[in-house]
């Protein structure tokens, strides 16, 4: 995308929806299916990771022509990584019972893979307050995905949303395994089914996971196992079964 190209409204709004980071790209789920036992914990999760993608793309963006392409993904990291570490001390002095709730995935938001990608595909190329912008957009459309899959398990498994209880027991019966572990691959895979059929309705082509943000999707040219083969299958694409 070149500075003239810019859009900063659809730079804006693409990572809500089009290009959710969790739902159309199927990035960082380790913290979408692990800490969101609760609408909660998805919100605090959610907003965490915001804060690092804006102020990562920002200085990125500010030091895209000093950091040399040789080294610029260690730079990344570095980066990152104070980010974070300024960010986990902010909130375990303002905030004790969120870094309780969140524990390890905090410090981890330093190698999810949404900021590293939003780093080198739009902060390194673009200016500062576009990046600001993106980083921004991804982060609430991270924060909304977020927010569904721990709000879904927390009134399925608990009956409650944001800890006001919604249901007494009468209303229906709650399900524990929602809360555990196995209940946030069933709650992201119940909101993704969703989605595919709002496209199908809407006459589009269900997505198929993490092919949409990949560089070759539709143009795919190498198929060198049965995933590959399956992957062709999925997204309807010709493939020619030699590496390239």
């Amino acid at each position: 995308m070149s500075k003239k190209e810019v859009n900063l409204p659809r730079v804006f709004t693409t990572g809500i929806i089009k290009e959710n980071p969790v739902l159309r790209s199927a990035l960082g789920l380790c913290p979408v299916l692990a800490v969101t036992t609760s609408a909660f914990n998805g919100l605090g999760m959610g907003i965490a990771t915001a804060f690092v993608l804006i102020l990562s793309n920002m200085t990125i963006s500010l030091l895209r022509k000093v950091i040399p392409d040789k080294v610029r993904i260690p730079a990344y990291i570095v980066i990152i990584s104070a980010i974070v570490t300024i960010l986990q001390m902010l909130i375990r002095a303002f905030a004790p019972v969120l870094d309780s709730a969140l524990g390890i995935f905090l410090p981890l938001i330093a190698v999810n893979c949404i900021i590293f990608g939003r780093a080198e595909s739009f902060a390194r190329k673009n200016k500062v307050f576009p990046s600001m912008l993106d980083g921004l957009g991804m982060g609430i459309g991270n924060t909304i995905a977020l927010i569904l899959v721990g709000g879904l398990r927390e009134i399925l498994g608990a009956g409650s949303l944001f800890g006001f209880v919604i249901n007494s027991g009468e209303t229906f019966e709650t399900m524990q395994l929602f809360i555990l572990p196995p209940g946030g691959l069933l709650a992201f895979a119940f909101i993704i089914a969703i989605m595919n059929r709002i496209d199908i309705k809407k006459g589009k082509e269900p997505v198929a996971l993490g092919c949409k943000s990949c560089p070759n999707s539709g143009r795919c040219q190498s198929v060198t196992n049965a995933w590959d083969v399956k992957r062709s299958q999925i997204c309807g694409i010709t493939t020619n079964p030699t590496r390239n």
